[in-house]
């Protein structure tokens, strides 16, 4: 049985999950004063905010995009949460669908997010430890940590949310300088069948936001000014009520139709007329935007959703028996918009294909068939998690990201991911790049994220980080993939942190030291 005390201890999880909830417009045509001329402002690098299909496609050459997105902790639970909704499902092009999970790192078991990422998804930052209208430090220190701990590339962080979807037009600002590609906090809150839509297609910043105005004070009107800096909305479904009844984040923990309790049939109806209206429209994207703790079979002490689950599940079948349709992360929404595609040639757009990592060798990568006995325990009292990266002396923290890491006696640090080889192919025991091939040429980005900005790049063993990048590994590695087997490689990584307790969180409690 497990201690009352340590189950009470995971509430905030489910706390962290109560966001997201709009109750009627966000924006309007008067609030936004926005004015964009496509004739300057012209793709991949710039995007008017527009609700036709980019490129000037017409809608019928358009694919039509379900965004598929998770937000806060990542652990066993919250994975096979996403799993029981995309594991089983394949695209048009026979690929299994990603998603993004905008990841913060209360509670986060950071082997697990390696996983989810060398498994072809997106990893995204949703600041350190949950914070609306975030400082630097809970961004930033999201971005080092994230690298440190769980071996993601910078170069791969390319997306923020914003906790709550609470954030400024100084938020933005700094998501910019970051080197950041994109938000997506804003909502889209006015049906696509109001002439006054705000369900602009993903666009660039090139002449400020035009999302949110109603809600977000120094935004819209021309500002932020942060050119090639992209915001991809929310995009809200719609009950019976239309505009007055707008739904975002989990809409089905929502009442539909005004009713005092959630009715799953309703939710079912008022989802599929809301992608009907996209789909016959100008397929604008729609979005299931989650807090998969709240969709979760097996988390401590909470009844499984199952009527939910199911009517989610059949929403999705519904969705993948019209043509085209494409269930996607942020990250290959954005990749499309900024090279518009017509649906007869998708086969060939790379951000939809899949591949998998060819490693032989048993290294701690990510890659749960090939890592196992190699994970480091990490036992802080408040929640223990496993690494490849070994284990920090301290909590990290937004002040202290990346502490030193703690060496046992007889035994050396592990290296951390330097800035020439990429996740799936560094060994961080042996601090070496397995991978030689020119075909898997790899450099990551640096960021100014560090202290008064200084640039970053990974690498090191903790406490500081490599300001260039070098160190262990060589300098031709790794083509970014996406894999056919990412499925099993979740669902295996996630099975086998159940197996040492339940779920990832009673790892520490029941002092188990390897995966």
């Amino acid at each position: 049985m497990l201690n009352v005390a340590f189950l009470l201890s995971l509430s905030p999880l489910l706390a962290l999950a109560q966001d997201g909830v709009i109750t009627g417009p966000t924006s309007s045509v008067e609030a936004a004063g926005y004015s964009c001329d496509p004739s300057t402002c012209q793709l991949p690098d710039c995007h008017c905010a527009s609700t036709d299909p980019p490129g000037g496609l017409d809608p019928s050459e358009t694919p039509m995009f379900i965004v598929f997105t998770a937000d806060d902790a990542i652990q066993s639970y919250t994975l096979n949460s996403v799993n029981q909704f995309l594991a089983h499902r394949q695209n048009p092009n026979g690929c299994q669908p990603k998603m993004t999970y905008y990841t913060s790192l209360n509670y986060t078991n950071y082997t697990l997010v390696t996983d989810w990422y060398v498994a072809g998804n997106e990893i995204a930052d949703h600041t350190m430890t949950h914070q609306g209208d975030p400082s630097l430090d809970e961004i930033n220190g999201n971005l080092i940590a994230l690298n440190a701990l769980a071996g993601i590339p910078l170069a791969s962080i390319k997306g923020f949310r914003a906790p709550y979807l609470n954030y400024s037009g100084d938020t933005l600002k700094k998501l910019a300088a970051a080197g950041f590609t994109y938000d997506s906090s804003s909502s889209a809150a006015i049906p696509v069948t109001d002439e006054n839509s705000d369900a602009f297609w993903p666009y660039t910043l090139d002449n400020g936001m035009a999302n949110n105005c109603l809600r977000v004070e120094g935004t819209c009107k021309g500002e932020p000014k942060l050119p090639g800096f992209w915001e991809a909305p929310m995009y809200a479904f719609f009950d019976e009520r239309g505009v007055a009844g707008p739904h975002l984040m989990d809409p089905w923990l929502d009442p539909a139709n005004g009713a005092a309790a959630v009715n799953d049939t309703a939710t079912f109806e008022y989802m599929k007329a809301t992608f009907t209206a996209h789909y016959e429209g100008k397929r604008q994207p729609i979005g299931l935007y989650t807090h998969p703790i709240h969709l979760a079979t097996d988390y401590p002490g909470v009844s499984s959703p199952t009527s939910t689950i199911r009517m989610i599940n059949a929403f999705l079948d519904w969705a993948q028996e019209q043509q085209n349709v494409w269930i996607v992360s942020t990250e290959q929404l954005l990749a499309w918009v900024r090279n518009p595609t017509p649906v007869g040639q998708l086969d060939n757009f790379d951000a939809l294909r899949c591949s998998t990592p060819d490693v032989q060798e048993n290294i701690c990568n990510g890659m749960p068939e090939r890592e196992r006995g190699l994970l480091a325990h990490c036992p802080f009292s408040e929640f223990p998690f496993f690494t490849c990266y070994g284990c920090p002396e301290t909590t990290p923290t937004p002040q202290n990201p990346n502490p030193k890491q703690v060496v046992l006696d007889g035994q050396q640090a592990r290296f951390r991911l330097p800035g020439n080889c990429s996740t799936p192919f560094w060994d961080p025991i042996n601090g070496k790049c397995i991978c030689s091939s020119s075909t898997c040429a790899f450099e990551d980005n640096s960021r100014p994220i560090g202290p008064n900005g200084a640039n970053l790049t990974g690498g090191g063993t903790g406490g500081v980080f490599d300001p260039d990048g070098s160190g262990p590994g060589n300098k031709s590695q790794y083509l970014p993939f996406n894999g056919p087997n990412s499925a099993r490689a979740g669902r295996e990584g996630v099975w086998a942190a159940l197996a040492v307790g339940v779920v990832g969180a009673v790892v520490g409690a029941l002092g188990v030291v390897v995966r």
